[in-house]
């Protein structure tokens, strides 16, 4: 009887130091706080995100562009005269700037002179010419008020018929392209948003089907002795949560760097010919405040679209496991 009492009494005391220790101890996660796949997750979203992000700032820098050509190539037209024998090129300008400038909508007509004609050949005849020796058009530029455009049709009939070999173009032909230029970018990069978007989720999936083939057994055990579904879900939806959050802010980081990085050096080198070309294809490569929100808002998705994606898995998983051995529960 003693040594009965003995030996419930040492027994007692090692559950009591038992349960104090595991009271004692932290917690330990389902998923794993960092591993190898972990951190090559995290390193393959911060790529996605970068390259996301990137897309949608040419996206928003062609869109801006657009935009600012359509609004430019809007306010003006341009008559052109072409020369030929016997015709006074000087009363020809005069007398189409004076047509242009009684219509209603038009704000300027101005004419574009020999010198400044001839600076205009310049990049492909050289300094020095003389225009009225050379069979050179002439031009009359419009500027028209783009919120009560004047009556072109009217305009273009009336030049015809008054002045000889007057052509106006009111660049419907350039703005028609340019847009449709325009949305074929903007359709194109945001069907590459989205395949990259797709990609992450499939690697998330990927990803957490590898976690939890890793802790397969645990789960198993976990759900069968009563643990709720949710709860297992929560567990991996907190941790792909925090690496989505990370690899996230990562890319989008990197890629304002980027967009800085562009934007100070068009600033820097205004005065050379490349950027001249790049100035007047993208402007000064800024992206706007609609760009930097923007990336924001796909560091967020990103995010957001990690966690979901990973509580659908698990959830799934966790379906097949019931599916599989219906009668542990």
């Amino acid at each position: 009887m003693t040594e009965t009492r003995r030996l419930l009494k040492n027994l007692g005391a090692r559950l009591s130091s038992g349960a104090r220790d595991a009271v004692s101890r932290k917690q330990m996660p389902i998923v794993p706080p960092d591993n190898v796949a972990g951190r090559a997750m995290v390193l393959v979203i911060a790529i996605m995100t970068f390259l996301s992000c990137l897309t949608l700032g040419a996206v928003t820098l062609v869109r801006d562009t657009a935009a600012t050509w359509q609004t430019q190539i809007a306010r003006e037209a341009t008559i052109q005269i072409k020369p030929e024998e016997g015709l006074d090129m000087t009363a020809a300008l005069a007398q189409a700037r004076d047509i242009a400038a009684s219509y209603s909508g038009v704000l300027d007509a101005s004419i574009v002179d020999a010198q400044a004609t001839a600076r205009l050949l310049e990049p492909w005849l050289g300094t020095g010419l003389d225009i009225d020796s050379l069979p050179v058009p002439r031009l009359v530029i419009v500027t028209v008020d783009p919120l009560s455009r004047p009556d072109f049709a009217g305009m273009r009939a009336e030049l015809q018929e008054t002045v000889a070999n007057a052509t106006l173009d009111d660049h419907r032909t350039w703005v028609d392209r340019l847009v449709a230029m325009a949305r074929t970018t903007v359709t194109i990069g945001m069907s590459a948003l989205v395949l990259m978007l797709s990609a992450t989720a499939l690697t998330v999936i990927f990803a957490t089907r590898g976690a939890m083939a890793g802790n397969g057994h645990i789960i198993e055990v976990l759900h069968f002795v009563g643990a709720e579904a949710p709860f297992i879900a929560s567990q991996f939806r907190r941790h792909f949560l925090l690496a989505g959050m990370k690899g996230a802010a990562a890319g989008g980081i990197g890629a304002i760097l980027v967009f800085i990085g562009f934007y100070w050096w068009s600033s820097r080198n205004m005065a050379t010919p490349e950027a001249d070309q790049a100035t007047a294809l993208f402007g000064n490569f800024a992206i706007g405040p609609s760009g930097y929100i923007g990336v924001g808002a796909i560091v967020i998705v990103i995010a957001v679209l990690t966690a979901a994606t990973t509580h659908v898995t698990v959830l799934s998983y966790l379906k097949s496991v019931d599916s599989t051995h219906p009668d542990s529960m």
